[in-house]
């Protein structure tokens, strides 16, 4: 019995993606199908380079495609990042995901978990950039040794710095010294945000990760208006003074419609030299705590270790300089899991998101007459 290639497209198109419940087909995860005698051969493309389902995936291909009448299957595996809707007039067109790594509460590692995250994304083979977003408190210079000033091209186009094969930029890199401060207002912070995103060459890109300011304040909401994300991480410690900041910072990106892609909990154990115990230093149960109020995922528990701010002080972050130690696999997890969620998330859109402008019903602060 023979196929022809009209019966294999057919027996593919009902095979489904494990993790989305759509047609591969649909996903546009099927591509190079052809048929040599009895024998298919076809490209299948996974979400990300970490896929754990390809051996589930195979067998459901080769099932299907043996039903309909192929002898032999000869799989070529490869990698799709899934897109963000981007619209006519969006910022940065080239850039496939755009993913927030947002806090409301300050010292909680937001930067720490930033940097790492795009580094273990860039080390796992995805194009990515650093958008440094805290205009009064920039870290990202000092975390991956870099400073200098970005140059414009003949169009006035920002040309942005690279470190490690990531492409970066901060108002860092403009400012006099890192003793500088910008005492600038609002409307300044935005203007300089929406340059940064709309006016920098960031070429084509997986990801864009911004690390965001603390606070529920004029970046998140200018974001939230201007550019289309494709969702936000949000970063927290284990104690409860953290906790009460950081459901703030929920509550808003719920208010303005930007997606949850997940909560990473930082320096949540500390495991002493000589000793496999597990010391929770700042309490446990924190990072639950938020993912249920945020009503997603933990993405990961990453644990203390002087190494991070030995290396993050060195302008290595501890990805780059150790990704053989147990804090770097836990950042490397929770970077796999980011990629996974935002390409789900990506998949299952099913419609434009409308954001709220309005403020609410009620714009005026509750004040007791």
């Amino acid at each position: 019995m023979s196929i022809l290639l009209e019966e294999a497209h057919e027996a593919l198109s009902k095979v489904l993606d494990p993790e989305i419940g759509k047609p591969l087909v649909e996903l546009g995860l099927i591509r190079d199908l052809s048929v040599d005698g009895g024998t298919v051969k076809v490209g299948v493309d996974r979400m990300t380079s970490t896929s754990s389902n390809n051996d589930a995936i195979a067998s459901e291909l080769r099932a299907a495609l043996e039903t309909a009448g192929a002898t032999g299957v000869e799989i070529d595996w490869g990698v799709k990042t899934l897109t963000r809707d981007i619209p006519a007039d969006d910022p940065c067109p080239g850039v496939k995901n755009i993913i927030l790594v947002v806090s409301g509460k300050g010292g909680v590692g937001k930067s720490t978990v930033a940097t790492n995250i795009a580094l273990a994304l860039k080390r796992a083979g995805s194009r990515v950039g650093i958008l440094d977003a805290d205009m009064y408190g920039p870290s990202i210079p000092t975390m991956l040794g870099v400073m200098g000033r970005p140059a414009a091209d003949a169009d006035g186009r920002i040309t942005p710095l690279e470190r490690f094969g990531v492409k970066l930029m901060s108002i860092g890199f403009l400012i006099e010294s890192e003793k500088t401060a910008v005492i600038w207002r609002g409307p300044m912070l935005q203007g300089a945000l929406l340059q940064f995103i709309k006016d920098v060459e960031w070429g084509p890109l997986d990801y864009l990760v911004l690390d965001l300011p603390p606070g529920t304040g004029d970046i998140v909401i200018t974001l939230s208006q201007r550019v289309n994300t494709t969702g936000a991480v949000v970063v927290t410690t284990p104690q409860d003074v953290a906790l009460a900041d950081v459901y703030k910072s929920i509550a808003m990106l719920k208010k303005v419609n930007i997606p949850i892609l997940g909560v990473v909990e930082n320096q949540s154990y500390f495991v002493c030299d000589g000793c496999d115990t597990k010391h929770q230093l700042f309490g446990e149960g924190g990072g639950e705590k938020v993912a249920q109020f945020a009503e997603a995922p933990l993405l990961g528990q990453v644990p203390m270790d002087p190494a991070v701010g030995k290396w993050g002080d060195a302008g290595t972050p501890v990805v780059q300089a150790a990704p053989g130690s147990d804090v770097a696999a836990a950042l490397t997890k929770v970077a796999e899991e980011i990629a996974d969620r935002a390409s789900v998330m990506n998949a299952s859109r099913t419609k434009k998101v409308e954001i709220d402008r309005s403020g609410g019903k009620n714009r005026h602060l509750p004040i007791a007459r």
